[in-house]
């Protein structure tokens, strides 16, 4: 008995998180853009989708197999409009050719075992047609599902009636997922992009803020260095990430119509993040080079002007940092002020740059000693700073180039205002 109630014990304190995250869920989804938002909205459009769907196949057509249809709709209904075009092709692709594998051997061999081992073998050779990609595998599915119609019907009218439903039910199925995916609330993720962006630019300021403060005091121990280098090295999948992200921004703008209304249209191009992204990539690899030499490197303790080097090297770490953290909070929204921002702050690290670089020159250190290094913290510094100096830049000239694209449109409203105006 004691030990139930333990138990019951315990388990209300797990039963109320859940209610709080799920709680938290519904807010997130509900009060801002974001993941949970998008998902709902995805969840929502494919249960209307299949509705809608199956009320055409199963009470307009009287089909004998209307699941093909909603199945249909949910399968291609994708976080863009381009993807769901660009699936439902395939997909139809896919369909036709194992109903057309099945119906040529069906009537040319007839409906035994050797029929339908030649309708694997051919579906399956056919699936692996790169120009299907991830709808492939629907080649064999489709063939299987033609076979099972082909032997149950009772005559060659029958058959082929069977066939061309299956195909018409899944033209419908993704007829409808399109016009649903692009009528309502068709996805336009811009936002992903500066999700990829905040993703790095908040790695990277994690590791910078670990470690401009240990060079600062003089911490500079083994272990420390190891787990730097070991973070430094753990960005490829970040990396990639932001990648998919970039490509998804780019892809919900194609056959959008939300990117012609609003506050939308100036989302024509994502050049600005590009290079924003690129520029984050090769600035970790740098970080990673630049925490491989620390790492090897064994600090002598009676070498002072090396610890006043290390001090002005955690200045500038430190106003990279700031940099970084600029970068993590990316908005299009705040996009102007924010590369004001960033622009006061690169100079700033330009500055510190400067001194680490005068700070080993004054000292003499020698730069040009493989076991030391200073060498490649002078040279990793210097390009550090060039690329953020030149993301500073592109955001600079994406701001820019926004504003006179606005300035021109609205130029343009005034003019065929006035014009309007004596005709009127």
């Amino acid at each position: 008995m004691g030990q139930g109630e333990d138990e019951e014990r315990r388990e209300v304190p797990a039963r109320q998180g859940r209610v709080h995250r799920m709680r938290q869920w519904w807010r997130r989804a509900w009060g801002s853009a974001g993941h949970e938002r998008d998902t709902l909205l995805l969840t929502g459009k494919s249960a209307l989708a299949a509705t809608v769907a199956w009320v055409i196949s199963y009470d307009l057509l009287q089909a004998q197999s209307p699941a093909f249809a909603p199945f249909s709709a949910v399968l291609i209904m994708q976080v863009t409009v381009y993807r769901s075009l660009l699936q439902s092709l395939r997909y139809v692709g896919a369909v036709v050719s194992g109903v057309a594998v099945q119906a040529a051997l069906g009537f040319l061999v007839g409906p035994d075992l050797l029929t339908f081992v030649l309708v694997a073998l051919v579906a399956l050779v056919i699936g692996r047609w790169p120009a299907l990609g991830s709808q492939g595998s629907q080649v064999v599915t489709a063939a299987f599902f033609a076979f099972s119609t082909y032997i149950s019907a009772t005559s060659n009218l029958d058959k082929i009636t069977q066939l061309g439903q299956i195909i018409l039910l899944v033209l419908i199925g993704c007829g409808v997922g399109v016009v649903v995916n692009v009528a309502v609330v068709p996805p336009l993720r811009y936002r992903s992009a500066e999700h990829g962006i905040r993703t790095l630019a908040h790695a990277l300021c994690d590791l910078v803020g670990d470690m401009y403060p240990a060079l600062r005091e003089g911490e500079l121990d083994e272990e420390r260095s190891n787990h730097w280098r070991r973070r430094a090295g753990q960005t490829e999948e970040l990396i990639s990430q932001a990648r998919s992200g970039l490509r998804t921004a780019r892809e919900s703008l194609y056959y959008n119509p939300r990117r012609l209304f609003g506050r939308h249209q100036g989302h024509t191009t994502f050049q600005g993040y590009d290079a924003v992204l690129e520029a984050l990539e090769r600035v970790l690899y740098q970080m990673a080079s630049l925490t491989r030499s620390l790492d090897t490197w064994q600090e002598d303790e009676g070498d002072r002007s090396g610890r006043a080097f290390l001090g002005r090297y955690a200045d500038f770490l430190e106003a990279v940092c700031d940099i970084t953290q600029v970068l993590g909070t990316l908005d299009e929204d705040h996009l102007h002020d924010q590369a004001r921002q960033l622009c006061r702050l690169a100079d700033t690290a330009q500055e510190r740059c400067r001194r680490v670089t005068g700070e080993a020159e004054q000292a003499e250190l020698p730069l040009a000693d493989p076991a030391l290094p200073y060498g490649v913290l002078v040279v990793e510094s210097t390009r550090l700073m060039d690329e953020f100096q030149h993301t500073c830049d592109v955001l600079q000239r994406y701001v820019d180039d926004g504003a006179d694209r606005a300035a021109q449109g609205e130029g343009q409203d005034g003019k065929g205002a006035r014009g309007a105006g004596p005709s009127a």
